[in-house]
């Protein structure tokens, strides 16, 4: 009667693990409220921002088959998430110009980067940070969502990307940082971002204007005079820089409304696969601790009367069988787990090959936004440096050597 009683409650036992192992989907994911300008902001307390491409924070060591990240597919994401988030922050009216920038010598306000720390379609984390022109760090943080099923449904709004719950959260907490800063400080921020690109064109007029702190912080010491011709020609070379950096905008609007929808379709798939690796995980799991409990439970228990020794037999071989299927069964879900994981690679790559980089024409130079944006940049950006040179008639690199010394005479002979 004992060992009848242990044979069932092992049985009740596998029961309730299977009752508590299962793995439900989300369907509706939680959304967030994007906070909008209802009046017109002062156009001399809008702060222009730039949007630095994404570290796509795949590990030095990567290991696909367990971090499941494609590093194809995280560069690409590093280039289409920042500009999302930079038609995100212009849709709210309380900045200037937003732009997705190359590289930190861009001369802005508000400089923005982040780190892609997750993404597969289900899962997103971003650690987002914000610093300004004077130094200042506003914030780091990490947003973190998981979509829904209802995320990639073809009736929901197309204007909202399956993320959008962490780029309004980080729209959010900006606009709530820069409320806190005074008017005056705001303006510093301005005169700051705009000496810095005087004293980088012109460092022998203006590279004493600004001063250091020992904690990092940069303050103009002196503004140069309004009517200074100067200051007017590095205006109007600033406004070429820009213009550059907008140009190199399209190339960017281009390569996010070209790669929209393969990006969504990888990654509607993706996330229908990871929702299935790991309910099929979890099941495995449950079918082999099941089957392990049943062989075990069924292994011990010994018939308690002669007179139903057959059927009891007959139960306890019957009840093995059942468990070393379970086991088998639970080793077969492994292994179609593994099938999942190799879609989700076979369509990283299909992604990767649709989002090829584009190339941009500037002034008759090509640009590549690949890993060479940020050097093409660089070369724009002495190429203003030669038209300031040019049209200022002199250059910064002449320097003033030794007075020449006349030749000595021999001295004197005895």
């Amino acid at each position: 009667m004992r060992n009848k009683l242990k044979f069932i409650v092992a049985l009740l036992g596998c029961a309730v693990m299977a009752s508590g192992c299962t793995v439900t989907e989300v369907i509706h994911a939680e959304t967030t409220h994007l906070d909008v300008a209802s009046l017109q902001v002062s156009e001399s307390l809008l702060l222009d921002i730039g949007i630095l491409n994404f570290d796509a924070g795949v590990p030095e060591n990567n290991n696909v088959e367990k971090t499941r990240i494609y590093p194809e597919v995280r560069k690409a994401e590093a280039r289409y998430l920042p500009y999302h988030i930079k038609t995100t922050l212009q849709g709210t009216g309380f900045w200037g110009a937003v732009r997705v920038i190359p590289t930190r010598v861009v001369s802005t306000d508000v400089l923005v980067s982040g780190v892609i720390k997750q993404s597969d379609g289900e899962m997103v984390t971003l650690l987002l940070r914000a610093d300004d022109a004077t130094g200042r760090h506003w914030f780091e943080k990490s947003y973190s969502m998981q979509t829904g099923l209802s995320s990639y449904a073809d009736y929901r709004d197309r204007t909202q990307d399956p993320y959008q719950k962490v780029f309004n959260d980080f729209a959010n907490d900006l606009h709530a940082f820069v409320l806190t800063i005074p008017r005056q400080d705001i303006l510093r921020i301005r005169q700051v971002s705009e000496l810095k690109f005087f004293a980088d064109m012109a460092p022998t007029a203006f590279g004493e204007h600004l001063t250091t702190s020992n904690e990092g912080l940069v303050s103009a010491q002196r503004l140069p005079a309004e009517n200074d011709p100067m200051v007017d020609r590095l205006r109007q070379i600033r406004e070429r820089d820009r213009l550059v950096v907008d140009t190199l905008n399209e190339h960017y609007a281009n390569f996010y409304y070209g790669i929209a929808l393969p990006y969504e379709g990888w990654r509607k798939r993706t996330r229908e696969q990871s929702v299935v690796y790991r309910q099929s995980r979890q099941s495995a799991i449950q079918r082999a601790l099941i089957g392990a409990a049943v062989v075990v439970a069924s292994a011990n228990y010994e018939p308690s009367g002669n007179s139903l020794y057959d059927a009891d037999r007959i139960a306890r071989s019957v009840a093995i069988s059942r468990g070393w299927n379970a086991v088998v069964s639970s080793l077969r879900q492994y292994r179609s787990a593994g099938v999942h994981r190799e879609e989700i690679k076979e369509l990283s790559e299909s992604f990767v090959a649709e989002a090829a980089p584009m190339v941009v024409q500037v002034q008759g130079e090509t640009l590549r936004l690949t890993g060479t944006a940020e050097a093409q940049y660089e070369s724009w950006r002495k190429l203003l440096k030669e038209i300031h040179e040019t049209e200022t008639g002199f250059t910064e690199a002449i320097q003033v050597g030794d007075p020449a010394r006349s030749a000595q005479l021999p001295p004197p002979s005895g």
